[in-house]
């Protein structure tokens, strides 16, 4: 195996959805017949100490929805799934994947990571009294041991989109460099975030993702700001109109805070980065999804990833960001790339 980006299943949609827009914006779409909730089952994590500088000597804790495979008899494995920033537990990607694993005998996890879920059972905003931000790496990894220890003698998996993405290489790196997970097997990147400094840039030029994604952080932001005034200034951020701009700030603050020693915002997106030989070390086989014409995340980076033996980059002609859909009628395709991997792991 190696970098060779061709596709293992072709997306090929049909030519009226190519675009990268229709892509992203199908996305959005949920089609019928989505009835995972009526058996998932809300699990509280102890993701570890505290790395934010908040609550020190406290441990973290973080929240997902478990599924059981809906084969009788059959166990294929457990496949924990991350969502992408400002996304959640139940964003269309998650549930449409974890419904279509589901049903081919796999059991799914839907992690959420700090500050972020749906708010069914419980308020993610109150778990925690430290902000989110992209490098908390360490209570991700723990929070993961503890999911992969409930595979049992099962296959263990890692899929994730976008940030969710950046996320899953990061922990394939965690296992392999720091400590291996119970089992893990194969980990699936989609769209990943793996240069957030021009991921934001991207999505900064672009108006309507650029809304989307602002809006939301603020929608998080100001959850938070109404538990733990302290922490931070909104109001400043509120005025900003830039998504990297408002990074800048915010990191600021944190700086000030003592939270951060980051001095800007490309020191803070190249925490988190992975790129050029970032995964060269790599213990587990991992594979990467993404589109050319993905409007959030440039396509380059990816060509510019050291070839490992264990990394297949496939690059796909279209999908958009987390996209992968076909019309019409509208067809979610991602799970048809993602299940694929996972079987032939």
């Amino acid at each position: 195996m190696g970098n060779n980006y061709t596709p293992r299943t072709p997306f090929q949609p049909h030519p009226i959805v190519r675009s990268a827009s229709a892509q992203t914006v199908l996305a959005m779409v949920r089609p019928k017949g989505i009835d995972l909730m009526r058996d998932e089952q809300l699990v509280l994590l102890d993701a570890g100490p505290d790395y934010t500088g908040v609550e020190p000597g406290r441990t973290v804790r973080l929240h997902g929805y478990y599924n059981p495979s809906r084969v009788p008899g059959i166990q294929r494995g457990l496949v924990m799934i991350l969502h992408g920033w400002e996304g959640c537990s139940h964003s269309n990607y998650n549930v449409i994947l974890a419904q279509r694993l589901v049903e081919k005998g796999f059991a799914t996890f839907r992690l959420n990571l700090r500050d972020h879920g749906p708010g069914l059972h419980l308020n993610p905003y109150t778990l925690n009294k430290g902000i989110f931000r992209g490098t908390l790496i360490e209570e991700t990894a723990a929070a993961t041991a503890q999911v992969a220890s409930m595979a049992g003698k099962s296959p263990f998996y890692i899929v994730g989109a976008s940030m969710g993405g950046n996320f899953a290489l990061r922990l394939a790196k965690w296992h392999s460099e720091q400590e291996p997970f119970h089992n893990l097997v194969k980990v699936v990147a989609v769209c990943p975030a793996i240069n957030p400094a021009r991921a934001t840039d991207a999505l900064d030029r672009n108006p309507a993702t650029r809304r989307y994604f602002r809006t939301r952080w603020l929608r998080s932001l100001r959850a938070k700001h109404a538990f733990f005034p302290e922490l931070l200034d909104v109001e400043k951020l509120e005025r900003i109109p830039l998504v990297r701009d408002m990074t800048e700030c915010f990191i600021g603050q944190l700086a000030a805070r003592g939270e951060v020693s980051f001095r800007s915002a490309d020191e803070y997106f190249a925490a988190y980065a992975v790129l050029g030989d970032a995964l060269t070390t790599l213990t587990v086989r991992t594979t990467i999804l993404t589109a050319k014409n993905d409007p959030v995340i440039p396509v380059s980076d990816f060509y510019e990833l050291a070839p490992h033996p264990l990394l297949d980059v496939q690059i796909h002609s279209t999908g958009g960001h987390c996209g992968f859909v076909d019309a019409p009628p509208v067809r979610h395709r991602m799970a048809d790339l993602i299940l694929p991997e996972l079987l032939n792991a």
